[in-house]
């Protein structure tokens, strides 16, 4: 399905599926077993990882001399970025967008911000009284004008290019659910700039498989959301063979946002605690904290049946938690 399209090594796949065996203990629910993305490899590893892979060599195809790319102060999209263009001797600029009103200093330079620059990238912060996609397209312009040829990657990686990563990642589960001799009910994960959830929904559905992709949403209302991922669907499938996907195939809930994207709720900050207690496991503060607390409240509500199996794809981004320490030591006092 994937052979035409140019693909370099960046991460370190098949990634596992656990079983978390002290949560759904915990829980007293549905066996829930994890998708470990977040040990791709790459910079501490993440979702972003796959869809590099596809993204970096049409940077190359397309004769890059620098990529830019945009994210949230804490971007695990952006720290990826850097380390994928250190490893293959790109130049990289990061343009941030600050979305918190008024963050501590933990949160402006540590985390992902630190790893940014300690992977040689150039960063850019993005002011505050200024449109994040306008003021990139200026930086873009100003630099293409001097010269120099950008590759421009948007935030999160999330295009059909790099929604390719997550096609792939389709087909790694099917080849695991029939090596395992398992099958899952539910596929939950955090959504956020569309690109995971449009490649798993359209790589499932080219493999005709029925497992339902829930996607937990971050920043914004679920229709907005489920506009969002069925119209990168669209371009994605266009690439593959134009399989027709239906808008009721985008699940989204929206009911874990809180007050904001970046913005942990008390639910998120439990999520974190409680999987770094019983399971070793780090979630992190915007992405994967988010769904895993959509989870265990929608186990708690027995939203799902105790015989069903359910499967979290654990999207990365541990790094981001140096820069919550003081949310999450109070959190766990």
């Amino acid at each position: 399905m994937l052979e035409k399209f140019q693909r370099i090594k960046l991460g370190h796949f098949p990634t596992p599926i656990e079983h978390l065996k002290n949560i759904t203990k915990y829980l007293g629910g549905p066996n829930i077993f994890i998708k470990r993305d977040d040990c791709t490899g790459l910079a501490t590893g993440g979702n972003k990882t796959r869809k590099l892979e596809f993204l970096i060599p049409d940077a190359i195809k397309n004769k890059a001399e620098l990529v830019v790319t945009v994210g949230a102060i804490q971007s695990n999209h952006a720290r990826q970025t850097a380390a994928a263009c250190a490893l293959m001797g790109l130049k990289c600029l990061i343009v941030l967008e600050q979305r918190l009103k008024d963050p501590p200093k933990s949160y402006m330079k540590s985390g992902n911000v630190f790893l940014d620059k300690l992977f040689g990238a150039e960063i850019k912060v993005c002011p505050k009284n200024e449109d994040v996609s306008e003021y990139s397209e200026k930086l873009i312009k100003d630099i293409n004008s001097k010269g120099t040829n950008v590759y421009f990657i948007p935030g999160g990686g999330s295009n059909s290019v790099g929604a390719l990563g997550y096609v792939s990642c389709a087909l790694e589960l099917i080849s695991q659910f029939n090596v395992n001799s398992i099958e899952f009910d539910c596929l939950i994960h955090a959504t956020g700039s569309t690109g995971t959830q449009a490649g798993l929904v359209s790589g499932l559905s080219a493999l005709s498989s029925e497992l339902p992709v829930l996607g937990i949403s971050v920043r914004q209302n679920r229709e907005r959301q489920i506009d969002a991922v069925l119209n990168l669907v669209k371009k994605t499938v266009e690439k593959l063979n134009n399989i027709d996907i239906q808008r009721d195939k985008i699940l989204v809930d929206d009911h874990y946002v809180g007050k904001g994207y970046a913005i942990p709720t008390d639910g998120t900050l439990e999520a974190i605690d409680l999987l770094a207690k019983t399971e070793g496991i780090l979630l992190d503060p915007v992405y994967s904290g988010k769904a895993m607390a959509g989870l265990i409240d929608m186990v708690r509500k027995g939203d799902f049946k105790n015989n069903e199996k359910i499967l979290f794809l654990h999207t990365g981004g541990s790094a981001a938690l140096f820069a919550y320490e003081q949310e999450l030591t109070n959190f766990s006092k």
